[in-house]
């Protein structure tokens, strides 16, 4: 396994619309786990392969390691099925480091996918985990999380003083 350099904005890779993968092969199991490698190394919780120069439709995430229960995810040519809820986070970024974002996205999430071995998989994902897969499969298309409006307060906003 090998750690990847990680592209950041404003490399034009980020924007491109990824192909669809066809070949299941030891060459993308490798990709596969050299992204794993470099995700754990940054340290992340979820990497796309425009990320790593690689304009195929797959993302890995892993959104409990940091916790200490390891949970690798391989999803290739993913696609939503179904999206309810809502909810607001704040979101970073590997490719746009120090630059979080708070945004809404639906909090539930039903997701259908290909693993490693072309085979076809469905599951559902809420809270982080919804919100990690929804952001690995928008750089896939060549959506950043920056692209969506940032629902911040505005900074050094002070509250409202009360005369007594």
């Amino acid at each position: 396994m090998a750690v990847l350099p990680v592209l950041l904005l404003p490399d034009a890779r980020l924007r491109e619309t990824c192909a669809p993968v066809t070949t299941f092969d030891a060459a993308l199991k490798q990709l596969a786990d050299d992204m794993l490698e470099t995700m754990y190394a940054a340290p992340g919780r979820g990497l796309a392969g425009p990320q790593v120069g690689a304009m195929q439709r797959i993302f890995v995430m892993d959104t409990s390691w940091k916790e200490g229960r390891p949970s690798p995810l391989v999803c290739i040519n993913p696609e939503i099925k179904d999206a309810s809820g809502s909810a607001v986070n704040d979101e970073g970024c590997l490719s746009i480091p120090n630059r979080p974002v708070r945004i809404a996205r639906p909090a539930m999430i039903r997701m259908a996918w290909q693993d490693l071995a072309g085979r076809h998989c469905e599951g559902f994902f809420d809270d982080f985990a919804a919100v990690c897969a929804q952001h690995e499969r928008d750089h896939l298309d060549g959506i950043l999380c920056i692209d969506y409006p940032n629902l911040a307060p505005p900074p050094n906003l002070a509250p409202p003083e009360v005369s007594a």
